[in-house]
């Protein structure tokens, strides 16, 4: 009986977890254009142009990434994780780019260790 319940509550829970995140995901599904990229470490000025002219980035329903955010990204996944807190990007060698998230209807924040990216709905 006891084993039954924990099995129940278990699943119960995991289903809560994966609503929450794929409501964040779908939140995300659409194209984003770079608009202010924020330096806390020393970058220069022609990488941080780089960035605003070519940052766009789309996340599709099925967790892939296109787009320009560091670096080209071109058949990249992501994932979302501490209810949408959290976003990390694989491009497609697999090379993980954490990032703290924060999500609205119209603009997405994400932040690391060297910067602070503010994007927009295009």
């Amino acid at each position: 009986m006891k084993k039954s319940f924990l099995f129940t509550y278990g699943i119960l829970l995991l289903s809560t977890l994966m609503i929450a995140c794929h409501e964040k995901r779908n939140e995300l599904v659409d194209s984003w254009k770079i608009t202010n990229v924020e330096a806390k470490k020393t970058i220069s000025d022609s990488v941080k142009n780089e960035i605003l002219t070519k940052g766009t980035l789309t996340f599709t329903k099925d967790g892939h990434v296109d787009g320009f955010l560091e670096g080209d990204i071109t058949n990249g996944s992501y994932a979302l994780t501490k209810k949408g807190k959290n976003l990390v990007i694989k491009d497609e060698t697999g090379t993980p780019y954490p990032y703290d998230c924060m999500i609205t209807d119209d603009q997405v924040v994400l932040e690391n260790e060297d910067m602070k990216i503010t994007l927009v709905k295009k």
